[in-house]
């Protein structure tokens, strides 16, 4: 059987083809498998060998033509229907917002809002940074060298970059060690915002957040130190005298380095926070490591300070009774109904 169309008129009509349907239909009439354009290659049999080496030839560029023009006509009609769908549903910017509308501030949202409030209330600027930072930024100017365990320790998502090796940030820290290179002290910041570290369970996401503080001047202590957790943890958890301890840690960045606990009761299976005869771990301190500022061009000699970190989705689950970090993640209206917060919660606390 010999294919006997034309075949500039075939790639015409498929051009002309408007839907996927009409597009299927010719795909099956020439290229299915009793299409025209098969069924024209079984009958190269009969042919001699030359005949069947230069039709067979010729019958394969068709066919190849015909699947390169079916192939670019669907990509052109799904991209028509996309157009379509977006002028369909095109929303004017322009018009005011519904605040009476059922959308919820997520809770992470909602604590680094109230972290923001708090620690602007005791004078802390807010810093933010690039999540894609250089190894120096994230490992080596914290007192990280190469091969030390800390680096295994993280999990670390790599970034290879026009040779540079980079890396996804497995902690805010980055942001301190650029502020402090750009700016002279007296400094007091935090530093909110998102960390990868290859991690995946009920408690841990390869995406998390945290904040972290950083205060650099003359003359600041643990006394300090103490006094600023305490004071942001009893404001943060709406407690009075807060029950607390300092377990001694190690930090390559800080010295001396030391953990913080929190007392917890249980309460109709939700833990309480402030007091009780239980502990649980909440976040990590210490006074800046010398090497730390030298590495930032501070004089350690004459300056000094403290840090301090904690994950935001701990604080989240802990203060808003949420056992499973994984449900931050989610695409689940109702759970964002139940733990989401109305804007105008944030509107009064702001005085707006």
């Amino acid at each position: 059987m010999a294919f006997s169309e034309n075949k500039i008129d075939v790639l015409k009509k498929i051009k002309a083809s408007k839907s996927f349907e009409d597009l299927e239909k010719l795909r099956l009439y020439y290229l299915g498998k009793k299409g025209l354009i098969p069924e024209a290659l079984k009958g190269l049999g009969s042919l001699s060998i030359e005949e069947k080496k230069s039709k067979g030839q010729e019958l394969n560029i068709i066919k190849k033509e015909f699947e390169e023009g079916i192939k670019n006509q669907r990509t052109e009609i799904e991209n028509i229907e996309i157009s379509n769908r977006i002028n369909l549903e095109s929303i004017d910017v322009t018009l005011p917002p519904n605040i009476s509308e059922k959308g919820k501030i997520h809770p992470i949202s909602q604590t680094i809002f109230n972290i923001i409030e708090i620690f602007g209330n005791l004078n802390y600027a807010v810093e933010t940074g690039p999540d894609i930072e250089t190894d120096f930024n994230n490992f080596t100017a914290l007192n990280i060298p190469e091969h030390h365990p800390a680096r295994e320790m993280q999990d670390t998502f790599y970034v290879q970059d026009n040779g540079d090796k980079n890396v996804l940030r497995t902690h805010t820290s980055p942001v301190q060690v650029r502020t402090m290179l750009n700016t002279k002290p007296p400094i007091k910041i935090i530093v909110p915002g998102r960390t990868y570290r290859s991690d995946s369970d009920a408690t841990h996401a390869p995406m998390f957040h945290q904040v972290e503080g950083l205060v650099i001047d003359t003359s600041s202590t643990m006394v300090d130190l103490k006094s600023t957790l305490v004071s942001f943890l009893e404001e943060f958890f709406e407690v009075k005298n807060l029950q607390y301890r300092f377990r001694p840690s190690y930090f390559p960045f800080t010295e001396p380095s030391a953990e913080m606990d929190v007392a917890y009761t249980k309460v109709n299976n939700k833990i309480k926070i402030g007091e009780g005869d239980k502990w649980l771990e909440i976040l990590g301190c210490g006074m800046v490591n010398p090497i730390v500022l030298d590495n930032c061009n501070i004089d350690s000699k004459q300056y000094q300070g403290f840090a301090f970190g904690m994950g935001i989705e701990r604080l989240s689950m802990l203060k808003y009774g949420i056992t499973d970090l994984r449900s931050f993640f989610d695409p689940n209206y109702r759970w964002l109904d139940h733990y989401g917060f109305s804007i105008l919660d944030n509107q009064t606390r702001s005085g707006l």
